[in-house]
């Protein structure tokens, strides 16, 4: 039998209360280092934000003068009156609210109520008819582009509001994201509702879309900031000047030989305005609709 070790005369026992402190004293780096980086990423991205909204109250002369002005001499709402008068902006803003606000309630309805079925419905080819639509989200967008405008252009839809709604009806994401959280529904909750003799109509809306908001906020604000932003497909269906949408109004600032980067950030400022209140207002509900849905399924 080995008999313990003797602790050396003259050597103090280490105590717990050392033990701690000693560990305590330690420095985290690798956590240090990650806090470090993340900041450096989050300076990265907010600054080009930052920058806009600063350069909205600045003079024509300080936003292209070199070395940059990183702060206006003299505070000015010059620009955004300007963008408010020179251009029909209130029109455009008009026509990006009606669109977004309109493509993103059709887009809501629509992918909660067929996710809906995908989920909580046994039927023939259910499972084939949801790999296609998961499928069609492998297609890039400018492969769909000619068709739907082919499309648009049939049925006489060019320069109307329902060229902008119509063909952002149904969304393979928005489906997919319903159909994996209305798996957290439970079944007994509807079969209560048929039992007290609720109609099918009345459980999805009484039931099913109270319980699914979260997810319904997520995608409702990913939509609406992608219409918002939509360049490209307003720009080829719309010929009219009172039928554009605030990116291609803001583009009449812009010319091959001339750009007034003054007046385009004050536009790009207010435009944004919108999108940052919805953010705001459904943040909770964004974050937390999209950590729920990642854990269903």
């Amino acid at each position: 039998m080995v008999a313990p070790t003797e602790q050396p005369q003259g050597t103090p026992m280490r105590t717990t209360e050392e033990t701690h402190l000693r560990r305590g004293l330690h420095i985290p780096w690798a956590k240090i280092i990650t806090y470090v980086i993340l900041s450096l990423g989050a300076v990265i991205m907010v600054f080009p934000f930052i920058w806009m909204i600063v350069s909205a109250f600045k003079q024509p002369s300080e936003i292209i003068a070199y070395p940059p002005v990183w702060l206006p001499a003299h505070p000015t709402f010059d620009m955004l009156r300007a963008v408010w008068t020179e251009i029909n902006f209130k029109q455009f803003f008009f026509n990006s609210l009606i669109t977004a606000v309109s493509a993103t309630t059709l887009i809501t309805f629509t992918s909660g109520f067929v996710g809906y079925v995908l989920a909580k419905y046994q039927f023939p080819g259910r499972d084939v008819l949801f790999f296609v639509i998961v499928a069609t989200m492998m297609i890039p967008w400018p492969v769909l582009l000619i068709p739907q405008y082919l499309l648009v252009l049939k049925f006489k839809l060019t320069n109307t509001y329902w060229a902008l709604i119509l063909p952002w009806m149904f969304s393979s994401f928005g489906i997919f994201m319903m159909r994996q959280f209305m798996h957290s529904i439970p079944n007994e909750l509807i079969d209560a509702g048929r039992i007290d003799g609720a109609s099918e109509p009345m459980i999805f809306a009484w039931i099913v879309l109270p319980l699914t908001t979260p997810a319904l906020a997520a995608l409702a604000i990913f939509h609406f900031m992608w219409h918002w932003d939509n360049f490209v497909w307003p720009l080829i269906v719309m010929s009219s000047e009172n039928m554009y949408t605030l990116p291609v109004g803001l583009a009449i600032f812009s010319s091959q030989y001339w750009t007034d980067y003054a007046r385009i950030n004050a536009g790009a400022a207010i435009s944004v305005f919108p999108v940052l209140v919805v953010f705001l207002l459904l943040q909770r509900r964004i974050i937390e609709g999209v950590a729920l849905t990642g854990l269903k399924g």
